[in-house]
């Protein structure tokens, strides 16, 4: 098992919906998210992307550098940026940060954002884009010269000069619940990411994708996206996520789902349709909390509990054949401290022998962060 945290680039904060209590998008902040997550043992970091975020490639390249053996999952865009410069990027990163490079592809899934950035393709079109995309990206990486003329990409004579650390490339980590995106995860991706859905429909996901990389000749591993909220019993893990969303109400609710209807996502459909926007039986599957969803955009679900029944749940995705888990927790930088000093003894995780974690579980290490 590999656990990435979070870096809240468009900001934080102990509630949702709301200011109070709330986290500027500060580079001390994510360096203090960064630094912590490196010294507690998480594999990696996953940087997000979008017009409200902080760039992901610079804030990557500052936080590298601040940080000895994290990894750093940053988003290529594909229709964004073209496949030559999207490579560049990928091999100059990967070398200055001594091949802590991971790469997350992402398609896109507000039209409104899209067109700000001069991006009018459609759903399918946006994924055809980001197969020709990756099939140059891929092979530029792997010491080709590529000439390749598509529908939406085209190159001629492309050619990376200085390689990527890794090989091939850094790996691929690639998110769609469409049957578009799914098939582009299925040709190009290493690992296929899913938000955090019931284990029911996590299943069938990993069963259509497996199936369709076998028609392609490949193999590939599985990820999921979920928020943690883990306290030391039940009860108060249960009242720490109605705290979250204390400060939601109805109207809050419906100007950010009609934001979200005009996504063309079928993930973030999927997200919608878990929680409906009511603030009512939001446990949707043991122990399997809706309600980051009425608000927030992409993984809107979080596993709530005591550590011995998070840990429990995140086993059951495991033996569906998930691999990494990409965390997040409000606020970032206590709960990385609390995930890693309750969850992680509980946990197989894969881990460098470097990571002080038994100094953290032993409560050596900012004992108070932990019991805010």
């Amino acid at each position: 098992m590999k656990v990435l945290w979070f870096i809240p680039s468009h900001g934080d904060g102990r509630y949702l919906g709301t200011a109070k209590g709330g986290r500027s998008p500060e580079y001390s902040y994510f360096k203090q998210v960064a630094q912590a997550a490196d010294r507690l043992g998480y594999e990696g970091v996953l940087i997000p992307t979008g017009k409200s975020c902080e760039d992901p490639w610079l804030l990557a390249a500052a936080l590298a550098a601040e940080t000895k053996r994290l990894r750093f999952l940053v988003a290529v865009r594909p229709g964004l940026m073209t496949p030559t410069l999207a490579a560049r990027m990928a091999s100059t990163f990967d070398r200055i940060s001594d091949g802590r490079l991971l790469v997350n592809v992402v398609a896109g899934g507000d039209p409104v954002e899209l067109a700000g950035d001069g991006l009018f393709l459609s759903h399918d079109e946006r994924y055809e884009a980001t197969d020709e995309f990756l099939t140059i990206w891929r092979r530029l990486l792997e010491g080709e010269e590529v000439t390749f003329a598509g529908k939406h990409v085209s190159v001629k004579g492309a050619k990376l000069l200085f390689p990527a650390v890794q090989k091939p490339y850094p790996r691929l980590f690639f998110g769609g619940s469409s049957d578009a995106g799914q098939q582009v995860a299925a040709r190009h991706a290493d690992v296929y990411l899913t938000w955090g859905e019931p284990p029911r429909q996590v299943k069938e996901k990993i069963e259509r994708v497996k199936e369709l990389a076998r028609q392609e000749g490949r193999e590939m591993e599985f990820g999921i996206r979920l928020h943690i909220i883990v306290r030391e019993t039940e009860k108060e893990a249960w009242k720490a996520a109605e705290r979250l969303i204390q400060h939601v109400d109805g109207r809050t609710i419906e100007e950010a789902q009609r934001v979200f209807a005009r996504y063309d996502s079928v993930g973030q459909q999927r997200m919608r349709e878990l929680h409906r926007g009511r603030k009512e039986s939001l446990e949707i599957s043991p122990n399997l909390w809706a309600g980051i969803g009425l608000v927030r955009g992409g993984a809107g679900t979080a596993l709530v509990g005591d550590p011995e029944t998070v840990a429990e749940r995140l086993h059951e995705y495991e033996q569906l054949g998930i691999r990494y888990f990409i965390l997040s927790g409000y606020p970032h930088l206590e709960e990385a401290y609390r995930v890693a000093e309750l969850l992680f003894p509980l946990l197989s995780l894969d881990v460098p022998s470097s990571s002080i974690r038994g100094e953290v579980v032993g409560h050596e290490f900012f004992p108070n962060v932990i019991k805010v």
